[in-house]
C-alpha cells in the first residue's frame, strides 16, 4: 500500500506544478505596462510603488496569474484592516492598510511613536516638538544645561565660587583638564646631529683592542694608518706625515704628553717610541716588552705602557734607566689604561675580562699589587674614563658580551651604578663642563651616545658611522669629540659647546715644565 500512497503524493505534486501560479514576483512586461498606465493617467508616482517589495507581496495576495501572464478573479476570503489611527504627519499609507514610511523620515520616530502609542503624555511631547512649542525648548534647554546651573559633570562637594572677570576665556570655562602653560625653560645648549667634519682614514685597523687616536694639548690630532703615523691641525687643516715603520710592523697606539708636543707611540715591534712634533724628531726608543704595546699613559714624566702579554711597565722618561716598576695583574692583553686626574691611582682593563686599580705615591713608591680586582664585566674592559670633578669614580665599559657602563668608587672598588647599553662599548668621555658622558658603540647602530650622569639618562645618540667605533678623544677645550670607525673615516662633532666666552691660556709654570721635560729627554 505504501508504494501507491507514494505514487499518488507525486502525482499531486506535478498537478499542483502545472497549476497556475498562485505567488511570485510580478513579470517584468506586467511592471513596465502598469508603470506606464500610471504616467498616463497623471497620477503621482510614489518610488516605493516600484521599489518596495513589501508592496508588491501585499498586491499579489488578493490576485492569482496564470501562466499566461492573465489575472484570474479569486474570491478574497481575508476580512478588511481598519487603518491605524495615527497623526498624517507620520507618514501613514491613505488605504490604511499598513504603515509604510517615506525614505526621508527616520525610522526611531515612528519606533517611538509605537511604543508610547496610546499615551497621552507622549502624543503631547511629540506635538510639543515637532510644532515648536516655546515651552518644550525651555525644558530640553533647562536639561541641556545651557540656560541654567544644571550640570551633567559636577563635583563631589562643588566646585568653589568665583569672582565675576576671573574665568580664562568668553565661554566662562574655569577649569579645565590639562594643567595651564608653563613658561619655557631654555635648552642648556644645542647639540648638532651631523657631524662637523668627516675624513678619510684609509688603512685603520678594524682591531678592538689598540688605541689608535689622541688629540694633544697643542690641539694637534695623531692619528695611526696601519704602520704610519700622522698629524693634523684642526685649526688650520694641515696633515704631517710624522713616521713609518718599515716592513709588516704596524703602530698599536699613540699618546700624547699632557703638555707639550711629545707623543708616545706603541708598535707591534715590542718597541716605545718618543716622537718631538714640533722637530718631526724621534728622541728616544724604549724596549722591555716581549709583544706589542697596545695602551699608553701618561703621568707627568712616567709613561705607563701596556701590552698583549698582560705586563705593565712603568718608564720614567727623564732619566737613561727609564724602566722603574712592572705590573703583572693581567694573563692577557692590556688594553685600557688611564691615570686619574690627581695621578695617585691607575687603572687598567685587559681582555681578560678583569678591571685593576693600582695605587701610586710616587717613584719609589710604585706597589706591584693591585688595590682592587674588579671581575664584575663579562667581557674585554677597554674603555676607561675618570671623573674631572670627582678623581675617585671611574667608568668603565665592556665589549659585545658585557655591553654595560659600570661607575666605580675607587677607594672602595664598589660598583655605584651599572647601565646596559645593549651594545659593545668601545670608548668613554666625560665633559669638562656639563655632568655627562659620552660613549662609543659598536653593533648594531654604530652610535655616540651622550648620558646625563648620575641619572644616566639618554641626552642624545650621535649617528653617521657605518661601522663599530673603534676610538674617541676630546678636543683640548672640551668642545669636540673625535671618533674613529671602521669604516675608515675620522668624524668630529661638536658636543658640549663652552659656557664661558673667554677661557685661560695654559700658565706660564705647564709651559715652562714642558720645556724642562724635554730637555731631559735625549737618546742616551
Amino acid at each position: 500500500m505504501s508504494q501507491f500512497e507514494f505514487e499518488a503524493g507525486v502525482n499531486d505534486c506535478l498537478k499542483k506544478l502545472e497549476g497556475p501560479l498562485s505567488g511570485g514576483p510580478i513579470p517584468r512586461w506586467q511592471r513596465k505596462e502598469r508603470d506606464g498606465n500610471l504616467a498616463c493617467s497623471g497620477k503621482p508616482f510614489s518610488p516605493l510603488q516600484a521599489t518596495s517589495r513589501s508592496r508588491l507581496t501585499l498586491n499579489l495576495s488578493s490576485q492569482t496569474y496564470t501562466p499566461g501572464g492573465k489575472k484570474a478573479k479569486t474570491p478574497s476570503k481575508s476580512p478588511k484592516k481598519t487603518p491605524l489611527k495615527s497623526p498624517k504627519k507620520f507618514g501613514l499609507s491613505p488605504r490604511g492598510d499598513r504603515f509604510i514610511p517615506a525614505r526621508p523620515l527616520v525610522d526611531c520616530e515612528w519606533s517611538h511613536f509605537q511604543i508610547m502609542q496610546g499615551s497621552e503624555a507622549a502624543d503631547s511631547v511629540y506635538d510639543m516638538e515637532l510644532e515648536g512649542n516655546d515651552e518644550y525648548q525651555a525644558t530640553m534647554a533647562e536639561h541641556l544645561g545651557t540656560n541654567s546651573t544644571c550640570k551633567i559633570l559636577r563635583f563631589k562637594s562643588g566646585a568653589p565660587m568665583t569672582k565675576e572677570g576671573w574665568h580664562q576665556n568668553k565661554l566662562r570655562v574655569l577649569y579645565c583638564q590639562a594643567k595651564p602653560a608653563a613658561p619655557k625653560v631654555k635648552s642648556s645648549r644645542h647639540i648638532p646631529q651631523a657631524e662637523d667634519r668627516i675624513l678619510d682614514a684609509p688603512d685603520l685597523l678594524d682591531d678592538y683592542y689598540l688605541n689608535l687616536l689622541d688629540w694633544g694639548s697643542l690641539n694637534q690630532l695623531a692619528l695611526a694608518l696601519a704602520g704610519a703615523v700622522y698629524i693634523w691641525n684642526p685649526s688650520n687643516g694641515e696633515t704631517c706625515h710624522l713616521m713609518q715603520l718599515e716592513g709588516e710592523d704596524y703602530v698599536s697606539s699613540v699618546r700624547w704628553i699632557g703638555q707639550g708636543s711629545i707623543l708616545a707611540v706603541g708598535n707591534s715591534n715590542c718597541q716605545v717610541q718618543l716622537w718631538d712634533v714640533a722637530q718631526s724628531k724621534c728622541i728616544r726608543v724604549m724596549e722591555g716588552h716581549v709583544a706589542r704595546v697596545g695602551s699608553l699613559a701618561w703621568n707627568s714624566f712616567i709613561l705607563s705602557s701596556g701590552s698583549r702579554s698582560g705586563a705593565i711597565h712603568h718608564h720614567d722618561v727623564r732619566v737613561a734607566s727609564h724602566h722603574v716598576g712592572s705590573l703583572l695583574g693581567h694573563n692577557q692583553e692590556v688594553c685600557g689604561l688611564e691615570w686619574s686626574p690627581d695621578g695617585k691611582l691607575l687603572a687598567s682593563g685587559g681582555n681578560d675580562n678583569v678591571l685593576n686599580i693600582w695605587a701610586h705615591g710616587g717613584v719609589a713608591e710604585l706597589d706591584t699589587n693591585p688595590l682592587h680586582v674588579l671581575t664584575h664585566h663579562q667581557a674585554a674592559v677597554k674603555a676607561l674614563a675618570w671623573c674631572p670633578w670627582q678623581p675617585n669614580v671611574l667608568a668603565s665599559g665592556g665589549g659585545t658580551a658585557d655591553r654595560h657602563i659600570k661607575f666605580w668608587n675607587a677607594n672602595t672598588g664598589s660598583c655605584l651604578n651599572s647601565v646596559d647599553t645593549n651594545s659593545q662599548v668601545c670608548g668613554l668621555l666625560w665633559s669638562k663642563e656639563y655632568k655627562e658622558l659620552i660613549s662609543g658603540h659598536g653593533f648594531s647602530q654604530h652610535q655616540l651616545t651622550i648620558w646625563k650622569y648620575p641619572a644616566m639618562t639618554r641626552v642624545t645618540e650621535l649617528t653617521g658611522h657605518t661601522s663599530r667605533v673603534l676610538q674617541m678623544v676630546m678636543s683640548p677645550d672640551g668642545q669636540y669629540v673625535a671618533s674613529a670607525a671602521a669604516d675608515e673615516t675620522l668624524r668630529l662633532w661638536k658636543c658640549f659647546t663652552s659656557q664661558q666666552k673667554n677661557k685661560k691660556a695654559p700658565g706660564r709654570g705647564a709651559a715652562k715644565e714642558a720645556a724642562c721635560l724635554m730637555s731631559c729627554m735625549k737618546v742616551r
